[in-house]
């Protein structure tokens, strides 16, 4: 493993505890290299998903923000909603952040936020270990928010509950925090042994369809979207194990994170799953996402014909060989 060497200047950060969630005084201005005219949209995250809260004018390159903000917490900056915006972590004060079209997030620069020159010095690390990041900079909402962003789906309840325990008391009230407390929750409800919660969702053709009505085969609940590399990238395997197993008694179901019906409806096609589909085209706060504590995907449950899970997260060689000893 490699040590935290970059984070060590910024261990300060986390010394003392911040008061998160309150609205304050805050500037942002900066400059758009390659853009003289125009608008630029400030962004709040909220769910893994960013929402336009306020827009102001370029004019000569130039910009300016100036609003009361629930600070410390991460926004975006963006001249395309339909883009993914630039991260900033804002705090009170004046920041300044000059944005560059060419090289929108590798080459844009932000400063007078020190969270957001923790954030900077975080995604520069490889192979970080949470529980120390987190021992490191306690007070830091950047700690909270990679707790909850990046490690969530890779951590047992009992992980994730240690790990918030090393969050300084200030930021216990912050939605990370809160939605964590759910996720341990939750995850508890659908582990292995436990009974598969059902639901119904909307297949593409408007009808209501249960998961419970797939009940007396070896179900694969496979959650996944079309705009997720990762997700189309494991579709073939999904697609050779349910033609492989399929008329032994192995079936999938599918919910997808999509917000576009056509788009969803089009991977479809394109990746040949003819297995039933359902979404509520509702992105990240679909609602058997949220009840199955998916936060990151292609995830998967797998469920036996008496709807017990009996495994998670099978992908690959991993899902054959599980179906392999299950169904003979």
């Amino acid at each position: 493993m490699k040590k935290l060497n970059m984070l060590t200047a910024f261990l300060l950060i986390g010394s003392s505890a911040v008061t998160a969630q309150q609205k304050q005084d805050v500037s942002i201005a900066g400059t758009v290299k390659g853009v003289n005219s125009g608008k630029i949209y400030l962004q709040k995250f909220n769910n893994k998903m960013f929402f336009s809260i306020d827009s102001a004018e370029i004019k000569n390159g130039k910009y300016a923000f100036s609003q009361k903000l629930e600070l410390p917490e991460l926004y975006g900056l963006t001249l395309n909603k339909e883009k993914s915006p630039l991260y900033i972590f804002l705090e009170s004060g004046k920041i300044t952040a000059d944005l560059d079209t060419a090289r929108y997030y590798s080459a844009s620069t932000i400063s007078g936020s020190k969270s957001n020159d923790l954030f900077t010095a975080y995604k520069k690390q490889r192979d970080v270990k949470i529980d120390e990041f987190i021992k490191q900079n306690p007070g830091s909402i950047v700690s909270a928010y990679v707790l909850y962003r990046d490690f969530s789906y890779r951590l047992t309840p009992d992980q994730i509950k240690e790990n918030i325990s090393y969050l300084d008391p200030a930021l216990q009230s912050t939605p990370y925090v809160s939605v964590l407390n759910d996720l341990v929750g939750v995850l508890s409800t659908v582990s292995i042994g436990k009974k598969a919660p059902d639901f119904t969702a909307l297949d593409p053709d408007g009808k209501s369809v249960s998961l419970s009505q797939h009940r007396g085969k070896y179900v694969l609940l496979d959650f996944w979207a079309a705009w997720c590399g990762p997700c189309r990238r494991e579709n073939p395997n999904v697609v050779k194990a349910y033609q492989k197993y399929h008329a032994k008694g192995f079936d999938v179901f599918g919910v997808s994170l999509d917000k576009s019906k056509a788009a969803w409806v089009k991977a479809i096609k394109d990746d040949q799953l003819t297995w039933t589909q359902v979404s509520d085209l509702a992105f990240w706060d679909s609602a058997p996402a949220k009840l199955y504590g998916v936060r990151a995907i292609p995830a998967n449950v797998l469920i036996d014909p008496d709807g017990i899970i009996v495994g998670r997260n099978l992908r690959g060689a991993d899902l054959d060989k599980k179906l392999e000893e299950l169904i003979r």
